[in-house]
């Protein structure tokens, strides 16, 4: 979390107050963020994603694509029934697992920390969830430097060349 704005207060007799304006620290920006969530039953995902949009549209935040594969991912696995006769008597035994995608746009890093922290408290008992981030950045100074470079090399050749 960000303090920015807030005023601390020490036990030195000089300064009562220092004010924490001088050490801002710039707020992340985030392009999109997508949630992966996994369960076993599909109904919980649902009203899952109901929530999770609702709770979305509260803030203003931006809800992109919601979606979820049609099939879900079958895991089947055969043990013997008997651990050590009857090689013919086998028990065959499936897990299904339901995936639910939602993505979000342009968040700010505290818009982005509040959502998901109260995203992740309510989420339901045997849910699994994955967030995936994709922040925006300014450019390394090296490469606008480059740019800027073959910028001006361009428009020295379209002065040559005229």
């Amino acid at each position: 979390m960000s303090k920015i704005g807030t005023t601390i207060r020490r036990f030195f007799p000089s300064s009562n107050k220092i004010n924490c304006f001088s050490t801002q620290i710039p707020d992340k920006l985030y392009k999109n963020i997508e949630i992966e969530v996994k369960c076993g039953q599909p109904a919980i995902l649902k009203s899952y994603e109901y929530f999770v949009t609702s709770a979305a549209k509260h803030l203003g935040i931006t809800v992109g694509s919601c979606w979820a594969p049609k099939l879900p991912v079958h895991d089947r696995m055969t043990l013997l029934r008997s651990v050590h006769i009857y090689k013919k008597h086998r028990e065959q035994y499936e897990v299904r697992t339901y995936y639910r995608y939602f993505n979000f746009h342009k968040l700010t890093g505290s818009t982005a920390d509040t959502f998901l922290e109260y995203v992740q408290r309510n989420l339901p008992e045997g849910v699994g969830m994955k967030v995936t981030y994709t922040e925006l950045m300014n450019m390394p100074k090296v490469v606008e430097d480059l740019r800027l470079k073959l910028e001006e090399n361009k428009k020295r050749g379209a002065i040559e060349s005229s």
